[in-house]
């Protein structure tokens, strides 16, 4: 099936019967319509930035909720064509040839290396972060020093291991320190503070983190309650609708409810090692290039690296990846309601979705 988001409600309502029963038990779905008269002085303004008068005198809003986790989303393409200051786009390649031969750039020099030392893969180098946001905290260097240059499949997996050797030397230096997360911000736009190509890692003790954790109860309690894995029809469901694709036999998810525009999760098999989202993760990436995306962040799921006594049989690995827009824009893309209500969106998932299945 191929939609729009506009016509959400009547795709989930012509759903099969199994599909529209997962879809009932993880989705709400509604609609509106948000309506103005505007003066005709500023008809000429609306013209130019929205295409006619028409478009933004009744906007048909659609509101997502994910039942389970409670993430929320208010889509509105009008939302996309709003004015904001921005710059040449040629700004993002002159600040990354302007940043070449920086430190990242000669690692085992320019960078420090972690009491455990230091971890070293095909495609990039582990250093230590000097600023850290836990106990553990590294950096995987990327020999590329362009966070743009072209990644396959071959070269995430590598990283992906490399990243996982780090985690794994951490829980030698201390047992206590199973809770490993990776992330990737690209660009400043991401949170980048460093324009060349780096992720990062941490490891922590007590619990996962509480997002981690939030979401592996809540896939328990569905359970429980329905007698069905959550993960397993979450796929259905968006799968069914069109917003699913399979690469090398992962499953990717245009999500019906992103923290910001386009997000992509890429969900693994329970038992199954990070490594094997690779070629789905490469996918999304550049995907995500073909639409101009530059800027974005990445974050990797995975059990604790020991057990730790809870129930983590039914948590796969997953990677959540969303684009974070323009770097060359002053205009930010999180405001109030993303940090405190609910996602506003302007990307139509089901179009995300045709371009991940190309």
């Amino acid at each position: 099936m191929t939609g729009s988001i506009v016509d959400l409600e009547d795709a989930v309502a012509s759903l099969p019967a199994a599909a529209r029963a997962a879809a009932d038990r993880i989705l709400s779905v509604s609609a509106t319509t948000g309506r103005l008269e505007a003066p005709p002085e500023m008809h000429d303004w609306i013209r130019k930035f929205f295409g006619s008068v028409d478009a933004v005198r009744d906007q048909r809003i659609v509101r997502v909720n994910n039942l389970v986790t409670l993430e929320g989303a208010l889509f509105n393409e009008l939302r996309a064509l709003r004015p904001m200051e921005v710059k040449g786009g040629d700004e993002v390649r002159a600040t990354i040839a302007s940043s070449a031969n920086d430190p990242f750039c000669r690692p085992e020099t320019g960078t420090p290396a972690d009491v455990f030392g230091r971890v070293k893969g095909e495609h990039g180098m582990t250093a230590s972060n000097v600023a850290k946001y836990d106990g553990f905290h590294g950096v995987l260097v990327f020999n590329e020093h362009d966070p743009l240059a072209p990644l396959d499949a071959s070269a995430i997996r590598d990283h992906l291991t490399t990243a996982r050797r780090w985690a794994e030397r951490a829980l030698e230096a201390d047992p206590a320190a199973r809770y490993y997360f990776l992330m990737w911000n690209c660009l400043w736009r991401a949170g980048g503070s460093i324009v060349h190509g780096h992720m990062q890692m941490t490891a922590t003790r007590g619990m996962h983190y509480p997002k981690i954790e939030l979401l592996r109860r809540q896939a328990l309690a569905y359970d429980v309650k329905h007698g069905s894995d959550y993960f397993d029809d979450l796929w259905v469901v968006h799968e069914a609708l069109g917003l699913g694709a399979e690469v090398d036999g992962v499953r990717s998810i245009a999500s019906l409810v992103p923290i910001k525009e386009r997000e992509v999760l890429v969900l693994g098999r329970p038992g199954a090692d990070e490594a094997s989202l690779a070629p789905a993760i490469a996918k999304a990436v550049s995907t995500y290039r073909a639409a101009g995306v530059v800027s974005y962040n990445m974050a990797l799921y995975v059990p604790p690296l020991s057990p730790d006594g809870e129930d983590w049989r039914r948590f796969p690995p997953l990677a959540r990846l969303v684009d974070r827009g323009d770097p060359a824009n002053k205009t930010s893309d999180i405001g109030a309601m993303e940090l405190y209500a609910a996602s506003v969106i302007a990307a139509d998932p089901f179009r995300l979705a045709e371009a991940l299945r190309a």
